[in-house]
């Protein structure tokens, strides 16, 4: 299967850089699958969800992406995220609780809406439910 060249970068540092079969985002027009050969394009992430990237072994990396933008060009993919972190970087039992913490608060401060968003893409990234 053909590869694309990956990069996700947030604002603070790169996160991850190589070869993939196929990265998959929610974007604010919904879900799109890229891979080789694939139209140039410009999308705004959606916030409080989770990208994946498939390497060529097969290996599924999940980030949790908080807002950006996610381009395509002949030379590849960016994900370029305000903040985002890898699964490996998430501890889940925190995200969790943060999760439950936001949506038990009933607040509809922005405050409380980020809180939630953020640790929905925590959660969506290691591959939890929601």
């Amino acid at each position: 299967m053909a590869e694309i060249q990956v990069h996700l970068v947030a604002v603070e540092r790169e996160l991850w850089s190589g070869p993939a079969q196929l990265v998959v985002a929610r974007t604010v027009d919904g879900d799109i699958g890229v891979m080789a050969g694939h139209s140039p394009l410009l999308a705004q992430l959606r916030e409080g969800y989770a990208a994946r990237i498939i390497e060529p072994s097969g290996n599924v990396l999940g980030v949790a992406v908080h807002g950006g933008f996610l381009s395509v060009t002949k030379e590849g993919v960016s994900i370029l995220a305000e903040d985002a972190q890898l699964s490996d970087e998430i501890d889940v039992t925190k995200a969790r609780a943060a999760y439950e913490r936001a949506r038990s608060s009933g607040g509809d401060s922005a405050d409380t809406e980020a809180d939630l968003r953020r640790a929905q893409a925590q959660l969506l990234a290691t591959g939890n439910e929601i």
